[in-house]
């Protein structure tokens, strides 16, 4: 018997099996490697239209061999009537987490669009964006980084060594590089250069800072730490418990926790007041530890009760070092049973049980998740035009995350030596429990030990949380404070780099 297969159409089934399976199996959801897509857009600011271009997309890391490693996603805005580049500043934005894409402030704050929230912060629907009219677009382009595993940025071989990316030290240096090769491509050496980190960002753009002068001969004009974490400063022990207090002054203002007497005054009176009996009373107090004396102790167990809206007796009970986690529990127990939020302690949780030390979870990431999600996916995709299978990270999977050998605060301090026009400025929410703003405060005054380049640093407080631009009239504020430092920190045409 005649085999009914010739051996050409054997070939050819045996091709077509083989292709069908690579099809198959080949449709991988990945990120392309290095792309971009341009639109163009217009804005009001301030009574002026602002053209701009903004241009989404991908650009590698690059790995020592000089293979690309991962792929970093991005959104850069540029105004598109300025004739000389070489005087326009360029900010560049970080978010934190760390693995938190640059979502937060690029549609919120800084960018020229917002979402749709109330004048508080808080969600309403339909989702969505609008213009945003406080945006610096008119004073500064704006590039919106997203690290690895953020927003779609991803690894290209998932056997790469995570150690490369996920860590203080080595987070700093991968972008580094990438920003340098960012502002190759773009033609951007000649522009003044800022910083811009919110929440962990300011580690990463601390280090930054000095990276970019040491490694890649990047110089700046500015570093902006919107909600600074401790950025390596020691403040362990009875300071870590002593700047917990004018936090809790603010919070229990906010909600009508004080006493009639001070609740008549206003924040910007009383707390000063209070950030003075935390560093000259409270402080001593809680060195002495054990040993404070029994009538001392009660003394300021009653003076911490009044500031802060919690009960002597709870205060007590937490031999006068209360953590914060209680302090977002216990505030409001008695008074309607809510919780108070972490980051933004202006929103209300309600928990399965009115006892316990902590609430059953943080009732403002959870507002914030409910608007911020449904706005990216669609401004991205709908507005931007780059369309794509894959997840969008509002948090990304980056840990375990090395945070040994923290010396952000040192290393923002050299680069602020080693370079006469760079300044700092320093944005914090009272409301904000998880970075508090009097510990941004000390570490500005802890940052130079030498207080000789204090007049480079700035600090400004608002009446919201950790993302003080959630709130309308802090939105406005914020930004108006950016562009002031902007513009302060440009140098006179012909001014030199000198002491």
């Amino acid at each position: 018997m005649t085999n009914p297969f010739s051996a050409r159409s054997i070939f050819f089934l045996a091709a077509f099996i083989f292709l069908t399976i690579l099809s198959l199996t080949g449709q991988t959801r990945m990120i392309p490697t290095d792309t971009m897509v341009v639109t163009n857009h217009e804005l009001m600011v301030k009574n002026q239209k602002i053209p701009y271009r903004a241009t989404t997309g991908t650009q590698p890391v690059w790995g020592e061999d000089g293979k690309a490693i991962a792929s970093l996603f991005y959104t850069y805005y540029e105004r598109t009537d300025v004739k000389d580049q070489s005087t326009r500043p360029l900010v560049i934005s970080f978010n934190g987490g760390p693995g938190s894409a640059s979502v937060w402030m690029h549609i919120a704050y800084t960018g020229p669009v917002q979402l749709e929230i109330d004048d508080e912060g808080y969600p309403i629907q339909p989702y969505g964006i609008r213009e945003n009219p406080y945006s610096i677009l008119d004073v500064a382009d704006i590039v919106y980084v997203n690290p690895v595993n953020t927003a779609y940025s991803r690894m290209l071989d998932p056997e790469t060594d995570k150690k490369l990316f996920f860590g203080v030290n080595a987070d700093i240096q991968y972008l580094a590089e990438w920003l340098s090769n960012f502002v190759t491509r773009k033609n951007r050496w000649r522009s003044p250069k800022y910083l811009i980190g919110e929440s962990y960002g300011t580690t990463r753009v601390s280090g930054l800072a000095l990276e970019l002068q040491n490694a890649q001969w990047m110089y700046l004009n500015g570093v902006i730490l919107v909600s600074p974490t401790g950025l390596g400063i020691d403040r362990d022990g009875p300071v870590e418990a002593a700047n917990r207090l004018p936090y809790f002054a603010a919070a229990a203002w906010f909600h009508q926790a004080l006493s009639s007497e001070l609740q008549q005054r206003d924040l910007d009176d009383l707390l000063p007041e209070v950030e003075e009996y935390a560093v000259n009373e409270l402080l001593p107090a809680l060195a002495m530890g054990g040993f404070l004396d029994e009538e001392r102790k009660k003394e300021v167990a009653a003076r911490m009760a009044k500031y802060s809206g919690l009960e002597e007796e709870s205060i007590l009970e937490n031999n006068l070092d209360v953590p914060i986690p209680f302090f977002w529990k216990d505030l409001l127990r008695k008074r309607s049973g809510y919780t108070v939020g972490r980051l933004d302690s202006r929103y209300l949780g309600l928990d399965r049980e009115q006892s316990g030390t902590r609430p059953d979870y943080n009732s403002e990431l959870t507002s914030w998740l409910h608007s911020f999600t449904p706005a990216i996916n669609y401004y991205i995709r709908e507005h931007l035009n780059f369309k794509t299978d894959v997840k969008y990270n509002m948090f990304g999977p980056v840990r375990p995350w090395d945070r040994s050998n923290d010396q952000t605060g040192e290393n923002l301090r050299q680069a602020m030596a080693q370079n006469p026009y760079l300044k700092v400025m320093i944005q914090s929410g009272f409301y904000d429990g998880a970075t508090t703003y009097f510990n941004a405060k000390y570490s500005m005054w802890n940052l130079d030990p030498s207080g000789r380049m204090k007049d480079r640093l700035r600090f400004e407080g608002y009446r919201s949380g950790h993302m003080m631009y959630l709130r309308k009239e802090d939105l406005q504020k914020a930004n108006d404070h950016l562009r002031e430092f902007i513009e302060s920190s440009l140098p006179e045409k012909g001014e030199p780099a000198r002491y």
